[in-house]
Formats: structure tokens, C-alpha cells, sequence
């Protein structure tokens, strides 16, 4: 480590503020993806002037620098691939102003998710954007991968509800953005991963409370019956505001570690969720008893208490810690397909898993067409690691066949460069190169993500990486 280096991010940081040692930098070589790589340095800022200082610090010694959230990202979107500094955000999670007048708050990039709709549920609002991980993930991390939720169908995902940024550019430069940009510079930096600017402050939405909420259990002997419900539900021109989809692989692993209620002997069930006047709920659940049924629902359940309420969406939430009690490893992929193919690719993502031997099962957010197919393997057993690489890949592959894309709301991250150009055209990746270096011209700024290397798009130097044993 270069001691001049260390005097300079001690002088700004002081002797508690960052980590060098080995041992310690072992804990940030990782996020939720399949891959790890080391990162130099590890800084932690508690202000914006913290950040800009470490940037131009990067800068003068020609380092890469990657902010950090949670480091719950399931793309490898945190991760230090070419080393260099790690921007960890943790000590700047402060909600700096709630504004129930304006519905809005001010908070700083570390803040968790769900913290933020703790802090104004009193008040009678929440923040909508409600990942999986709310209790864990970051809403500079969210702001970053524009991530989603079992809500995102009727309430949108995290750029429908960022108001406005404060950032550091490469070059240790302060900016703001807000509502009144001509350019949609906020819409521009939410879901950039940290390539092209640090976030250091974020102004989001609050959303009020709805009168009336009902939460219904629809459950299945065919999985392709609950795919055709979402269909069939979309037809009446119904908007839930979660429709949300576990098939019986998921719901008997779920249901073993979260005694939720879910049945045992299902093949799928739909998790629907509604909002709004007491009236127009009441109506809504009818027209969706009537939706389900016709598609051979054979059972509808409506949760009666919120306490029963709460006991369904724990299940969902924690569907990911239940898989542990059952593979060793898994590896959770995140495609998107129009609704109305969600049966076919249900059918498909079968077929892979019997052709490659290997289990794969189904949660996702069916309403928008959000698959997240989970891949059980043993990374102990020679093989299995890259078989289920490959089904992932085949899986997503399909996704754009039908006319989705690679990832709903994890990221591009390094999981899926190879895949962009499934997507994307040489000339739309071209462009985003572009847009690329117009930010950060020496591209320092999480190098090696999100757009593919190689001949005609960025070049980058890449240190090997190391497979994991275990996959979150």
C-alpha cells in the first residue's frame, strides 16, 4: 500500500475511517453475486465533502473507485474488480429532512430501505420502492440499481420516486439535480451503478398510507394456471398493487422455515395485494376471485387480520433466507418478460433445469413480468457452478427471445456484460459508452461494469476473479 496514499486518506478520514489491512478488506470482496475481487482501500465517508476529498484522492493516484451500499446487489455491481478504493457508505445514514408538506424527504445514501417508512408510518406515509432486502439494502444502493419490489406494479420502481440527487463526479466536482433539469439528469444517474457519479444525497417521494389494504392467497395444482391468471387479471384492466408469484418448489421451502400458511402441496401460488378507497378494494377483491377462478384456482384465501397479513409477506421476504435450509448454494437470475408469456417461460425455465439436472424454482414479481428464477446447486461438486451459470444465462437468453430483457432490477452489474449485446445493439451500446466517458473520461468510476469489454466498446483492465463457494 502506498504510504503517501495512507497519509492523505488518514488526513481526511482519520485513524477510524477507513481499512487497509487484508483481514479487514476480506469482509468487502463481495456482494450478494457469484464473484468477489479485493479492494485496496475501504473509506468511510460521513459527508459530501468526505466523498468529493477521496475521489480527487483517486484521481491524483490513479485509482479505481467503487461505492458500497449493503452490499446485498445480486449483480456484482459493489465489487472491486479492478481494486483500487471502496466508497462504503454506511456512516452516512442520516434522513436529513421529512417535508410531509411537499411529500418528500432528504436522506443520505446508507440510510436502509426500510428505515425511512419506520421513520414516517407515524405520520401516515411510507416509501413505496420495497426490495426484498428493505430491511437490509440501502437507498443509495437502490437508487443505484433503480431497484424494484413486490409493490413496483402499481407504485414503480426507485426512479419514480427520486426527486433529486446530490453527487460527486470523477473529477471531485459537486452537482445537483433535480425536477426542474431540462435533461433528466436524476432519471440519467438512477440505475447507473455508480460508473458515473458517487451519491451522496437523495430527495424522494413519500406516498400516504391507502384507506384499505387486502392481501389475498390464490393457490394452484398447475403453475401455468397461476401465469394465466396474471393475464387474465391484466385483461380486466385490474392494476393490484402486488401480484407476486412462488411455485411449489419455493412455497414448501418458504413454508418449512416461515410457517406462513402457505400450502404445502401446491404447485404455485399468486400473493395479490390491493390498495385504495374501502370501496373500490372491496370490488376489486370480487373481480379478482372471479379472475383466479376462472384460470382453476382451486382455493382464495383473504388474509383476515393484518396480523395474518404480515405472516404472508414474511414468508415472501424471506423466501431467500429459507432456500439455505435446503441447497448450500444458489444462484438467483432476474429477467423480464411481457406478461402474457410468463406460462411459456415458466415452461422453459423447467425444461432447462431438467436438461442441466439441477433444481430451479420460481418467486417473482408476476405482475410486471419480473422473473427470478433460483438455481439450486452444490458448489462442492465439480461442475455444478458452471452448469447453473449456463442455465442462467439460457434462461435470460429466452427472456429477450420473447421479447424481455436481462434484468428487471439487480443490475447489469459484471453477471451480465456478456448478455448486453443480446439486448442492445452495437450503436445503443455505442451510445451508452458515450454517455460513459462524457462523466468520467479516464473511466475510474466502477470499471468493468454493466457495459461489455473487448474490441469497439470499453477496453478495461481486469484482475482474474474468483468463483464463490457460496451464492446469495
Amino acid at each position: 500500500m502506498n504510504a503517501s496514499l495512507l497519509r492523505d486518506i488518514e488526513r481526511i478520514f482519520g485513524p477510524r475511517g477507513y481499512l487497509h489491512r487484508p483481514g479487514d478488506l476480506a469482509l468487502y470482496e463481495y456482494d450478494g453475486s457469484q464473484e468477489k475481487a479485493r479492494p485496496d482501500l475501504v473509506v468511510f465517508p460521513r459527508s459530501t465533502s468526505d466523498v468529493a476529498g477521496v475521489v480527487r484522492l483517486a484521481r491524483a493516484y490513479d485509482l479505481p473507485i467503487v461505492g458500497r451500499g449493503a452490499g446485498t446487489g445480486l449483480s456484482g455491481g459493489a465489487i472491486a474488480r479492478e481494486g483500487g478504493i471502496m466508497v462504503c457508505f454506511a456512516r452516512m445514514n442520516r434522513i436529513l429532512e421529512i417535508d410531509l408538506a411537499n411529500e418528500r424527504a432528504v436522506v443520505e445514501p446508507g440510510l436502509v430501505n426500510l428505515d425511512l417508512s419506520v421513520a414516517v408510518q407515524p405520520f401516515g406515509y411510507f416509501y413505496a420502492p420495497d426490495p426484498s432486502s428493505q430491511r437490509a439494502c440501502t437507498i443509495g444502493g437502490n437508487v443505484a440499481e433503480n431497484a424494484g419490489g413486490p409493490h413496483t406494479l402499481a407504485y414503480g420502481v426507485t426512479t419514480n420516486h427520486t426527486l433529486g440527487l446530490e453527487a460527486v463526479l470523477p473529477d471531485g466536482s459537486i452537482v445537483q439535480t433535480g425536477s426542474s433539469d431540462r435533461y433528466d439528469l436524476t432519471g440519467l444517474l438512477t440505475g447507473s451503478e455508480g460508473t458515473m457519479a458517487l451519491i451522496t444525497k437523495i430527495v424522494v417521494r413519500l406516498v400516504r398510507q391507502p384507506e384499505a389494504v387486502k392481501t389475498i392467497l390464490a393457490i394452484y395444482e398447475r403453475t401455468e394456471d397461476a401465469g394465466d391468471t396474471v393475464t387474465e387479471i391484466t385483461t380486466r384492466a385490474i392494476t393490484p398493487v402486488a401480484l407476486e408469484m412462488l411455485d411449489g418448489v419455493m412455497l414448501r421451502m418458504v413454508e418449512e422455515a416461515t410457517h406462513a400458511g402457505y400450502p404445502m402441496d401446491a404447485a404455485a401460488v399468486l400473493l395479490i395485494e390491493l390498495e385504495g378507497l374501502r370501496e373500490q378494494v372491496e370490488e376489486q377483491t370480487e373481480q379478482i376471485r372471479d379472475a383466479c377462478l376462472s384460470c382453476r384456482a382451486r382455493e382464495f384465501r383473504v388474509a383476515r387480520s393484518a396480523e395474518e397479513r404480515d405472516l404472508l409477506w414474511k414468508g415472501r421476504k424471506n423466501a431467500f433466507g429459507a432456500i439455505g435450509r435446503v441447497s448450500p448454494t444458489y444462484y438467483v437470475q432476474d429477467g423480464v418478460v411481457p406478461r402474457t408469456r410468463i406460462a411459456e417461460t415458466l415452461r422453459h425455465i423447467g425444461t432447462v433445469g431438467r436438461d442441466c439436472g439441477l433444481t430451479i424454482s420460481n418467486i417473482f414479481h408476476a405482475g410486471d413480468g419480473n422473473m427470478h428464477p433460483i438455481i439450486l446447486f452444490n458448489a462442492r461438486v465439480p461442475g455444478e457452478f458452471q452448469k447453473a451459470v449456463r442455465a442462467g444465462e439460457d434462461i435470460l437468453r429466452y427472456c429477450v427471445s420473447v421479447g424481455g430483457s436481462i434484468t428487471g432490477e439487480h443490475g447489469v452489474g459484471m453477471e451480465k456484460i456478456s448478455l448486453m449485446s443480446d439486448l442492445f445493439s452495437r450503436e445503443s451500446l455505442d451510445m451508452m459508452r458515450k454517455l460513459k466517458e462524457m462523466f468520467d473520461p479516464d473511466r475510474r468510476f466502477n470499471p468493468g461494469k454493466m457495459l461489455p469489454t473487448g474490441k469497439g466498446c470499453l477496453e478495461i483492465r481486469q484482475r482474474p476473479l474468483q468463483g464463490r463457494e457460496t451464492v446469495m
